[in-house]
């Protein structure tokens, strides 16, 4: 596979065992919470209704998919960025980047003024690179997560 650009397009109901194993693969690699999601294999899931409603989007390099997010709308408007995973092999090559720029476009298009994410704490610097910033902590299964905001930019 080459490491192009690639592009992000909408995922289709067909993939989402191929996007478990995506997801399985990327939470796997870290060893905090790895006994918890081998004992509890059902935190791993990527939603039909997610994908049937438009919500998780892939990217993919020369027809082999890279990684996938999903973005959510929040009753108060906003969005919240879901999930997020990339193939292990291949992060730091821009493709999580990518993947949270098409999530706040699309959130922006759908009128939302700001997205959140809840993230493993080893990931704040990667999503500060994004634009996001800390504004607290917040409760998972698995144990406290980081609570990230990024303003959108108002529609043009």
């Amino acid at each position: 596979m080459t490491t192009g650009e690639g592009h992000v397009r909408a995922a289709r109901v067909d993939e989402v065992p191929a996007l478990e194993d995506l997801m399985r693969e990327a939470s796997l690699m870290w060893p905090d919470h790895r006994d918890d999601l081998l004992a509890h294999p059902d935190a791993i899931e990527v939603p039909l209704r997610d994908v049937r409603g438009g919500r998780v989007r892939v990217h993919e390099v020369d027809d082999v998919v890279t990684g996938f997010a999903t973005v959510l709308a929040l009753p108060d408007g906003d969005a919240e960025l879901d999930a997020l995973f990339v193939r292990p092999a291949l992060m730091r090559r821009g493709i999580g980047a990518r993947l949270v720029a098409d999530a706040a476009r699309r959130a922006r298009d759908e009128g939302a003024a700001r997205m959140v994410v809840t993230a493993d704490p080893r990931a704040e610097a990667f999503y500060g690179r994004c634009g996001f910033r800390t504004v607290g902590e917040a409760p998972t299964r698995f144990g406290p997560a980081i609570r990230m905001l990024l303003d959108l930019a108002p529609r043009p």
